[in-house]
């Protein structure tokens, strides 16, 4: 097959885009993909609709697991494309079609030669915009079967140059955590405040005080308030409940444990103060993509043999990536792809993944899995 044949199969899965947890028709695509190269082994309704296809070797050895996701994002796309997605208010807006028809690419590769030793797992993943798909996979009694010695991944990045590897050692990109804060009070008549528990006060408090707690740190952290919410729109009434919701971030794993504790703690301490309430609750939670010097030397390596501009990152990005969450079950691997200087941001409706990248992602994760299994 062709580089036509990937560069039409990605402008379907652009076509036709699925948000996390729905990827059914996606996941269809991708095993119909997969049928006419005879993978060893397929895992399907791996941690809901995720995909694993092994191919093995003759002889015994290293096991080396390479990642797409399946899901889109929920915006609507105003990109001029004529492949632009059918379903409204959902696009791939982040580049996870072309990733999948790399992985697709490499499933190729594989097929007209099989790796001489070990084998090579290539696992198509749901929800990693949410931060849930890793953990669905991981949690899996399925993936037992298939758990790797080396874990691999990439991300295309606009603003930089076409087809540059940007690499980095130790954090590629910081872990995060979205928490909702919810504070009880008690409702009253707006004339008689003092016979209610308001937490307008709690939520001053807090919204003044948690973004200061990363000075607490050695390393980057954030704090960032996105919402927050008192009452409600009577005005005879002094409010009785309040939300406040936070973005919390960093680039060491410990330091994003211990920054939620913190706030943790001051919320508690607040809320006992004022007397009302309080329930933490946490969402959309990313581990810290953390890169193995040893996985690092092997793909950077291949980098170098292909003869890629490659740039040495000096700090870790501040977006967060699900594949973080394998770093932290085996040695794992994640470096970006330049998608071009002039590229719309990821997650702008406007973005698309440029097809010329896919050759160069399916050269580097072929090369890998001939470094790593022959």
């Amino acid at each position: 097959m062709s580089n036509a044949t990937l560069k039409k199969l990605r402008q379907t899965l652009h076509q036709n885009p699925e948000t996390a947890g729905e990827e059914n028709a996606t996941a269809e695509k991708i095993s119909a993909f997969f049928t006419e190269l005879k993978p060893d082994q397929i895992i399907e309704k791996l941690g809901g609709n995720g995909l694993a296809f092994v191919f093995k070797g003759e002889k015994p050895g290293t096991r080396s697991l390479f990642r797409a996701e399946l899901d889109a994002l929920p915006i609507q796309e105003t990109g001029d494309a004529g492949y632009k997605s059918q379903t409204a208010g959902k696009a791939h807006l982040c580049g996870h079609d072309g990733h999948m028809a790399i992985i697709c690419g490499l499933g190729e590769k594989l097929a007209s030669e099989r790796p001489k030793k070990g084998e090579v797992i290539l696992l198509f993943q749901p929800a990693e915009e949410t931060g849930e798909g890793a953990r669905w996979i991981l949690d899996d009694p399925k993936f037992l079967e298939i758990k790797p010695d080396y874990a691999f991944a990439l991300h295309n990045l606009p603003g930089f140059p076409l087809h540059q590897a940007v690499i980095r050692k130790g954090t590629f990109a910081a872990g995060s955590t979205g928490l909702t804060i919810s504070l009880t009070g008690k409702t009253s008549h707006a004339a008689h405040p003092d016979e209610g528990i308001n937490p307008a006060q709690a939520i001053a408090k807090l919204m003044q005080n948690l973004p200061k707690l990363p000075k607490n740190l050695d390393t980057f952290a954030l704090v960032t308030v996105i919402h927050a919410e008192i009452g409600s729109l009577a005005f005879g009434t002094s409010a009785g409940k309040g939300t406040l919701s936070l973005t919390v971030r960093a680039f060491d794993q410990t330091d994003l444990e211990n920054l939620i504790e913190m706030i943790t703690n001051e919320v508690q301490e607040i809320a006992k103060a004022e007397k009302l309430g309080c329930e933490i609750n946490f969402v959309e939670q990313f581990a810290v993509s953390e890169n193995d010097p040893k996985a690092a030397e092997i793909a950077e390596n291949v980098m170098k043999d292909l003869g890629l501009d490659i740039l040495e990152k000096n700090e870790p990005f501040r977006w967060s990536e699900d594949f973080g969450l394998f770093s932290q079950s085996c040695p794992s691997y994640l470096f970006g792809l330049g998608a071009g200087e002039n590229s719309p941001q990821l997650h702008e409706p406007t973005y698309d993944f440029p097809d010329e990248l896919i050759g160069t992602g399916v050269n580097i994760f072929e090369g890998v899995v001939r470094k790593v299994n022959g």
